[in-house]
């Protein structure tokens, strides 16, 4: 059995983190499907309460509500939580240096976080999203500055391309830059295609991976039927229904839905929820360091937790595995086969275990 005050490493770093992160981004009900602060303030004294110590956010969740809520909620408590927050999100409409990966965006956010969390540093600063514009070089010189006036103290990337990860962290290690230590990427029995070259890039590159949406905006908790599939493309606008933003974000398709029963299914063999299932399955994965975990309120963020006493059958993971399988693509399809095999080695087994 798993508890949240069973603390993990993140990344090649020595900082402890609880193996499920709370997420905010339902902190505060500006786009119109969140909780109240009063809500949120059970949520957050529930996860502390249980030993949890990694609290996820962002520069501009709701509007920064949440990053104002967990300033109040964190008075007092302050030192124990390790906080992550991330910045590329435009903060005013119209003004191009608001947002993005560049050194402007990146001061100007960590300085406004500061401000509404009420603290004087923050453990782990994600860059949110990739760009595609800013060099890597300034990012990474940006990111250790604050670093080294201790406004940050571990540096993290979210949603970027594996090649470019892999290619900021050599820089950062060859140039006694700030390491990156955690990489926040979408990871799902319904996404699974990080699997081909970011989750194993994390753990060649020490970066601890935080799967967001592991429950596939709700699709694997079983809420959605196929006539839900009405929704079409969706919205990508956050202050759109939830069902809208599960649309948009790719994850309610009938393959989905056809994994999710299989969830379900499994959720009955064990007498658990479905949701329990689908996150207690990320957490096999050796790269992921702690899912986040996102509730509107305390029954769901219970609910939650509890995937940490789920324990599987050989079947049961078999049955998750057939359904939600992807295809690697090349070249790691083709140097799996035989013939590549074959010539590499010719025919020595090799104990890959020491």
């Amino acid at each position: 059995m798993t508890t949240l005050d069973t603390y993990r490493l993140l990344g090649r770093s020595g900082l402890r983190v609880s193996p499920l992160a709370l997420g905010t981004m339902t902190f505060g009900t500006d786009w119109g499907w969140g909780s109240d602060k009063d809500e949120s303030r059970r949520i957050f004294d529930i996860y502390l309460d249980r030993g949890g110590n990694f609290i996820d956010t962002a520069s501009q969740y709701t509007e920064g509500s949440a990053e104002t809520m967990l300033g109040d909620f964190a008075a007092g408590r302050r030192e124990q939580l390790v906080i992550a927050t991330k910045y590329t999100m435009a903060r005013r409409p119209g003004d191009p240096n608001s947002g993005g990966n560049h050194r402007k965006s990146m001061v100007q956010s960590v300085e406004a976080s500061l401000r509404r969390l009420n603290t004087d540093y923050i453990d782990l600063l994600y860059l949110h999203a990739w760009d595609f514009t800013t060099p890597v070089e300034e990012i990474l010189r940006a990111m250790d500055d604050l670093v080294r006036m201790g406004k940050v103290l571990y540096v993290g990337i979210s949603d970027a391309p594996a090649w470019q990860v892999s290619r900021m962290q050599a820089i950062a290690d060859l140039r006694g830059w700030a390491p990156l230590i955690a990489l926040q990427i979408e990871y799902s029995l319904v996404q699974r295609t990080v699997e081909r070259d970011l989750i194993p890039m994390a753990r060649e590159m020490g970066l601890g991976v935080i799967p967001w949406s592991p429950l596939a905006s709700g699709v694997l908790t079983g809420k959605y039927t196929r006539a839900d599939l009405d929704a079409g493309e969706g919205t990508a606008d956050p202050s759109g229904t939830r069902k809208n933003v599960a649309a948009a974000n790719g994850v309610l398709t009938e393959r989905a839905l056809d994994i999710a029963d299989v969830v379900k299914q499994v959720a009955g063999e064990l007498g658990v929820k479905p949701s329990q299932v689908a996150l207690a399955w990320t957490t096999l994965n050796p790269g992921v360091t702690a899912p986040i975990v996102g509730a509107r309120t305390p029954a769901q963020l219970e609910d939650n937790l509890g995937a940490l006493d789920v324990r599987f059958t050989e079947s049961q993971l078999a049955a998750l595995e057939e359904a939600s399988r992807v295809e690697l693509g090349f070249p790691h399809d083709f140097l799996a086969s035989p013939m590549p095999r074959q010539v590499v080695f010719g025919g020595a087994e090799i104990d890959l275990t020491r």
